[in-house]
């Protein structure tokens, strides 16, 4: 049994139903740059969100195991849509999101993203769960706090991921653990747990597996 930063087990089977669901073969469906382009809602949708070159692509292909499906770049702004991955016969949406917060990008584009990005949080009804990426060398910063603040508000269910744990101490890594929980314990729409994650060790990849493969499996019986 695997054991997430909450004591939360996730049994072998979770474990072997998320390997199992990300060992399809997940492909890129569409990019959206503004809400009218945005798929039908019959399926369910996960969304990445978090700061500009928090490592939102390369966990999304960390979680897929297939290396070129996001496009990454070590320039902060490279995604500038929203982008949509799908596997056939699977009721889900990946979504990619534009980081907000600092990019190498003019103010306007930077702007006109983080605008795509605040008002797909705050309404889409098919999006199930938000996964809140924190780079554990830097920790929550305010551009993150005001999207908790946003989520909150429109009561969208988020649970924070460290990215990059494989870049920082295990002291440093503990210390930023704590201040994290301890901020998410004051967000009525977080989840009180992290999953850690380093999408070049692999570290934490199963365990995020597992939790979205139950998401998909509770909401779809629901």
């Amino acid at each position: 049994m695997s054991i997430d930063e909450a004591g939360e087990g996730f049994s072998t089977e979770e474990i072997a139903a998320g390997d199992a669901l990300f060992a399809r073969g997940w492909q890129f469906l569409k990019s959206v740059p503004a809400l009218e382009f945005l798929p039908d809602s019959e399926k369910l949708e996960i969304a990445f969100a978090g700061r500009s070159n928090v490592g939102k692509s390369s966990l999304i292909n960390a979680l897929v195991n297939q290396h070129g499906l996001a496009r990454t770049s070590n320039t902060p702004g490279r995604t500038q849509e929203l982008n949509f991955f799908e596997t056939p016969g699977v009721p889900l949406f990946l979504v990619d999101m534009p980081g907000y917060g600092f990019a190498r990008a003019p103010k306007a584009s930077v702007d006109r993203w983080t605008a795509l990005v605040k008002t797909y949080l705050r309404g889409r009804p098919s999006l199930v769960r938000t996964f809140l990426l924190i780079d554990a060398r830097h920790g929550l910063k305010d551009p993150d706090l005001q999207v908790m603040k946003l989520m909150d508000v429109a009561a969208v269910s988020y649970r924070v991921v460290l990215t990059k744990i494989d870049k920082v101490k295990p002291t440093e890594l503990a210390r930023v653990m704590q201040v994290t929980l301890a901020a998410l314990a004051r967000h009525p729409a977080a989840y009180p747990a992290l999953i850690s994650t380093s999408s070049e060790t692999g570290d934490g990849i199963a365990d995020l597996r597992a939790e979205i493969a139950r998401l998909i499996t509770f909401r779809g019986s629901a």
